[in-house]
């Protein structure tokens, strides 16, 4: 799915109505709107990728393992983003390529380990 903006997804969603109560099945209980607008676009933008069929994805308590690593991928790339975890660099480095078209202009701005140490030397 080739989207360039929040209101491609919001379109997307409005055609696809099945898709659209799937997704928002994902989310979860202390997602704020803003994470969870971010985290689902991930998860759209990347279905495909995963072997999730965009007309009938998989209910969410089946077993399907492309559903289940394209979530864990979701909630890797959302914990960077707003919450400045880090993860190993392969792992980094495939979510940062699954996300680069995704414009998220009000993240937080995070102070690594590394460079608090930095400043105190």
């Amino acid at each position: 799915m080739g989207m360039a903006s929040e209101d491609d997804v919001s379109e997307f969603l409005r055609q696809n109505r099945e898709t659209a109560v799937w997704v928002e099945s994902l989310r979860g209980e202390c997602e704020s709107d803003k994470l969870w607008r971010h985290r689902r676009e991930f998860v759209l933008r990347n279905m495909r990728d995963f072997r999730v069929d965009e007309q009938r994805p998989p209910p969410p308590e089946s077993n399907d393992l492309g559903l289940d690593r394209l979530l864990a991928y979701s909630m890797v790339w959302a914990n960077h983003v707003f919450t400045g975890c880090r993860y190993p660099p392969p792992v980094m480095d495939r979510v940062l390529k699954m996300a680069e078209n995704i414009k998220v202009t009000d993240a937080p701005v995070h102070t690594t380990r590394d460079e608090l140490v930095s400043k105190k030397g």
